[in-house]
């Protein structure tokens, strides 16, 4: 499953000049470092990020070196400012990308069977779970009205759980 585009040309060259900005880096690297910050979810394209260096570097935002074949980019201090200037954007496209990130691999966990930071329990409760689990896959399956019913099951067992404890 891939996303098509998720970034606008405003965004990534924020988020470039972010990557930069930590460290120098080649336009692969901003590929697979935002990759990696979707949990492999989105990966964009050398069509979008290459264009996007070319801007960044002739808007004096960074400069760029020849290593053999590559191109390492390092951020100005215009590029610092303008990043500075920019950086509540940059902060919230990078927390959306982080979050899309964290779903995406709790989906792939839960896809596996892992039960990622739930705390174990006993393998009798853990069996009932699941069991309720699959019964309210079924349900929702065969009737597209139940959620609203079995939401409410599950809601007054819990309240009945936590006035018993």
């Amino acid at each position: 499953m891939r996303a098509r585009r998720m970034l606008v040309q405003g965004d990534l060259r924020l988020i470039a000049l972010s990557f930069i900005a930590q460290a120098p880096r080649h336009g692969y690297e901003i590929i697979k470092l935002v990759e990696e910050k979707t949990g492999d979810w989105y990966s964009p394209s050398p069509g979008i990020v290459y264009p996007t260096l070319t801007y960044l570097e002739e808007a004096g935002y960074v400069t760029a070196s020849t290593e053999g074949a590559k191109k390492l980019y390092a951020i100005t201090a215009d590029g610092s400012a303008y990043l500075d200037a920019n950086r509540d954007v940059v902060d919230a496209v990078l927390d959306r990308l982080t979050a899309i990130g964290e779903r995406i691999n709790r989906w792939r966990r839960s896809e596996r069977g892992e039960r990622g930071n739930r705390r174990n329990l006993p393998p009798l409760v853990e069996a009932a779970f699941d069991h309720l689990r699959e019964t309210v896959r079924k349900r929702l399956d065969s009737d597209a009205d139940a959620e609203a019913r079995l939401a409410e099951i599950l809601a007054r067992t819990a309240a009945e759980l936590q006035s018993r404890s």
